[in-house]
């Protein structure tokens, strides 16, 4: 299974399109937050099962605030950040994942690519690929491959 991670694409499709023409044939698309309307173009340009959470900036939206879905028998939980503080330390949504029995968790926000393990939960996010704010302001996302087995591996990848 191969699902692509998004975030903070801020109803600007150009490089989601790119991304997603890139990566193409996935699985499962998932939208961490602040996509401004735009979900219904993202469901279908996807062409497959999305989950679209709503961020701080998705004023007036029906999105969920966040939500656990289940990825190679795995529980992870989508949310855009800012109700944990992730502009100043992760540590407080890995908390939340955990408080969850989740074994990773995926949010946005902070506009800055992570992809790591914080004792024994994974955490990503996929940066933004509308308005990038790491060191070299890169439009970025994540790609996970899981394997029969149900190992989970992955990357941050670039335009």
């Amino acid at each position: 299974m191969k699902i692509l991670v998004v975030s903070d694409t801020h109803g600007h499709d150009e490089n989601l399109e790119q991304a997603v023409y890139r990566e193409a044939p996935f699985d499962m698309l998932i939208h961490c937050g602040d996509v401004e309307g735009r979900e219904i173009f993202v469901e279908a340009l996807a062409e497959c099962p999305c989950c679209i959470v709503s961020g701080n900036n998705d004023f007036f939206s029906d999105l969920s605030r966040e939500e656990e879905i289940d990825i190679a028998g795995k529980k992870f939980l989508v949310t855009h950040g800012h109700y944990y503080g992730v502009s100043l330390d992760i540590l407080g949504v890995v908390d939340e994942a955990r408080s969850r029995n989740c074994d990773g968790v995926f949010f946005g926000h902070t506009h800055k690519p992570v992809f790591e393990n914080v004792d024994g939960i994974l955490a990503v996010n996929p940066g933004s690929l509308s308005y990038p704010r790491q060191a070299g302001r890169r439009p970025s996302y994540a790609v996970l491959e899981t394997t029969d087995e149900g190992q989970i591996t992955g990357e941050i990848r670039y335009l």
